[in-house]
C-alpha cells in the first residue's frame, strides 16, 4: 500500500472550476488559488437563498486511541460512497493545524483512498487563513500594549490582561513569557503568553460567524481583560474590530476543494474540539448545505467533545438540524478500551472486546436517547479484525436498536463506503426529535453539570474557588445565557485521561473559567488543559522534506 501522501500526490485532479461546476457553484463565485483550491464567494448563499437546505449529516467517533479511529477518511469516504450512489454531495471540513502536522497526529485530509486534495496544500498553508487568524489575533494584542504604553485611558489594569498572542505551532517556551522588557521605550512589562492559533478566539468567531458585519460585531465583544474598576473592556473599546475585520475579510471566505474521486469539498476553519467548539465553519456548512442535497461533515475527536459542541453550539448559534450521525469505531480502538496493549491489538480477544465497547453504546446512547438522533456505527475495518469480533460490535449495537455496517474506504475509496452510504441515505428519511442536552436560560453552572451528567456519566461536577467566582462574575455582568464550551482530555470521558472505556464513579473538576464573548459562549476548563501544546519526542516535522523539484515527503 502506498503511503497517504504517494497516494494524493498520484492522483489525477480537475480543475477546480470543474469541481465547482460538479457543485452548480459558477465560475463567478470564485477566487482561484491556483487550479486546484478557490475561495467561494459569500454573495452565494444570498443567491441561493430560496433553495431548500440538503440533509446535514454528522460523523463522530468513539473515545479517541492511539489505535487509531479514522473519522475524517470516514468522513471523506462516505461522502465518495454517496457520489457512487447517484447523491448529489458535498464535504464539509476543519482544517488541519501545523501543530499536529509537524508533531504527532499529523494532517487532516483523510488516509488511503479516502483523502481530500491537494493534501499538501491543505495540510501547511493552504489559502493562508489561519496566518490571517494569527494575525488577527496578534494585533489586537499589539493594540492592547500599545495602549497602555500610550497612557491607558481605558484604566486597564495589566495584572488582569486576558488577551494572549498566537501561533500556529506546538511551542511549549512560549506558554508563559514576559514582554516589554527593555525599559520604557518598549512598553510596561508584564506576564503574557501565547496560545496555538486553533484555540485562539478569533478562530471560534471566524467559525461562528454568518457575515462580514457579524464578524466585526463579535470582534467587537471580545473581552480581553478589566480595568482597575473590575469593569471589562473589549476589542471594541480600543476600536480595534474594523482592522481585524479587514485581516479576516478574504479567511471568512470557504475554501472550495475535492476528494480523490472528484467530490466536492469545502475545507474551512479549524478549532480543536478539546480546548475550542471543534466544528467546520458555519460559513462553509451553509454554503454546502445549499449546493448538495446531503452534506457530510464532522466533529473532533469523540462524540463527548466534538458532537457535544457541534449539536449544543454550533446547531444552536446557526440554527442547523441533522439527519443522521454515524459514529465511527475501531475493533482495535475498543480492545484498548477494554485494557488491551497496543502491541497486542492484532490478535483477536472478544473478552477485551466486550470490556472495551461500553464506551461506544455509551457514545451510541448519547446520540440517540440524549440528543434525538438517527444513528449508525461504522466499522473502519482493518486486516486483523476477525468475524467473531465484528459480529459481538454489531449485535451489542443492534440490541440499543442501531445498526452496524463496514466501512472500508481507507483501501477502497467511495466503493468501500457504498453500503454506509446507503444506510445514511435511508436514516436521513427517519424521523426525529433533536433536542439540545441543555436548555438556554439553565445557569452557566446547570449547563456545565448537564453535560457532565448527561454526557460524560459523571456523578457531578466540583468548581474549584477561582471557577465559581469567575462564574459568579459572568452570570453577574449578563453572560449567563451563553452555551458552554468544555476544555476537557480527549481520551477520556472524565477529565482524567487514564480513565478508558467508560467510567463509572467519577466527578469532573472545573479549575477555570473563561469568557469569549466574542464567540459567544463560556469556557470551562478542567483537568490538565493546555492551550498551547509541545512537541513530542521525535516529532513528525524530523519525517517531511521536500526534494529539488518541490515534491514534499513524509506527510501524513
Amino acid at each position: 500500500m502506498l503511503t497517504d501522501i504517494a497516494i494524493a500526490q498520484a492522483c489525477e485532479k480537475q480543475h477546480i472550476r470543474e469541481v465547482a461546476a460538479s457543485a452548480g457553484i459558477d465560475e463567478s463565485y470564485l477566487e482561484q488559488y491556483g487550479n486546484y483550491k478557490a475561495k467561494v464567494d459569500f454573495s452565494l448563499l444570498k443567491d441561493r437563498a430560496d433553495r431548500p437546505d440538503g440533509k446535514l449529516i454528522l460523523v463522530t467517533a468513539i473515545t479517541p486511541t492511539p489505535a487509531g479511529e479514522g473519522k475524517t477518511t470516514t468522513t471523506i469516504g462516505l461522502a465518495d460512497g454517496l457520489k457512487k450512489i447517484g447523491k448529489n454531495v458535498m464535504v464539509a471540513l476543519r482544517e488541519p493545524s501545523l501543530g499536529p502536522v509537524f508533531g504527532i497526529k499529523g494532517g487532516a485530509a483523510g488516509g488511503g483512498y479516502a483523502q481530500v486534495v491537494p493534501m499538501e496544500d491543505i495540510n501547511l498553508h493552504f489559502t493562508g487563513d489561519f496566518h490571517a487568524i494569527g494575525a488577527a489575533n496578534n494585533l489586537l494584542a499589539a493594540m492592547i500594549d500599545n495602549h497602555v504604553h500610550q497612557g491607558n485611558a481605558l484604566g486597564i489594569d495589566v495584572r488582569r490582561i486576558s488577551w494572549k498572542r498566537a501561533v500556529d505551532m506546538n511551542d511549549r517556551a512560549l506558554r508563559s513569557i514576559v514582554v516589554g522588557l527593555g525599559g520604557k521605550p518598549n512598553g510596561f512589562p508584564r506576564e503574557d503568553g501565547f496560545d496555538i492559533t486553533v484555540a485562539s478566539e478569533i478562530m471560534a468567531i471566524l467559525c461562528l460567524s454568518s457575515s462580514i458585519a457579524d464578524l466585526k460585531a463579535r470582534l467587537a465583544r471580545i473581552i480581553i481583560g478589566y480595568s482597575y474598576d473590575d469593569k471589562p473592556v473589549t476589542a471594541g473599546d480600543l476600536k480595534a474590530q474594523g482592522a481585524m475585520a479587514a485581516l479576516l475579510k478574504d479567511a471568512l471566505k470557504p475554501n472550495l476543494v475535492q476528494t480523490l474521486e472528484h467530490t466536492p469539498a469545502f475545507v474551512h476553519g479549524g478549532p480543536f474540539a478539546n480546548i475550542a467548539h471543534g466544528c467546520n465553519s458555519v460559513m462553509a456548512t451553509r454554503m454546502a448545505l445549499k449546493t448538495g442535497d446531503y452534506v457530510v461533515t464532522e466533529a473532533g475527536f469523540g462524540a463527548d467533545l466534538g458532537a457535544e459542541k457541534f449539536l449544543d453550539i454550533k446547531c444552536r448559534m446557526a440554527g442547523l438540524k441533522p439527519s443522521a450521525v454515524v459514529i465511527v469505531a475501531t475493533v482495535r480502538a475498543l480492545k484498548m478500551h477494554g485494557g488491551k496493549a497496543k502491541t497486542e491489538l492484532k490478535n483477536e480477544d472478544l473478552q477485551a472486546l466486550k470490556a472495551g465497547l461500553p464506551n461506544l453504546l455509551q457514545h451510541v446512547e448519547n446520540i440517540t436517547k440524549v440528543y434525538g438522533l438517527p444513528a449508525v456505527v461504522a466499522i473502519n475495518r482493518f486486516p486483523d479484525d476477525t468475524e467473531a469480533e465484528l459480529k459481538l460490535v454489531e449485535d451489542e449495537c443492534k440490541a440499543l436498536g442501531v445498526n452496524v455496517v463496514l466501512s472500508e474506504v481507507w483501501g477502497k475509496g467511495g466503493e468501500g463506503g457504498k453500503a454506509l452510504a446507503a444506510e445514511v441515505v435511508r436514516l436521513c428519511e427517519e424521523p426525529s426529535d433533536f433536542h439540545f442536552s441543555y436548555e438556554d436560560d439553565l445557569s452557566l453552572r446547570e449547563k456545565i453539570c448537564a453535560i457532565a451528567t448527561k454526557i460524560y456519566h459523571a456523578d457531578g461536577v466540583d468548581f474549584l474557588a477561582p471557577a465559581a467566582k469567575e462564574l459568579d462574575k459572568l452570570e453577574a455582568l449578563g453572560y449567563g445565557k451563553m452555551p458552554v464550551c468544555m476544555a476537557k482530555t480527549q481520551y477520556s470521558f472524565s477529565d482524567d485521561p487514564l480513565k478508558l472505556g467508560a467510567p463509572k464513579n467519577f466527578r469532573i473538576t472545573v479549575r477555570q473559567v473563561r469568557i469569549s464573548a466574542g464567540a459567544g459562549f463560556v469556557v470551562a476548563l478542567t483537568g490538565d488543559i493546555m492551550t498551547m501544546p509541545g512537541l513530542p519526542k521525535r516529532p513528525a516535522a524530523e519525517n517531511i522534506d521536500v526534494d529539488d523539484n518541490g515534491v514534499i515527503t513524509g506527510l501524513f
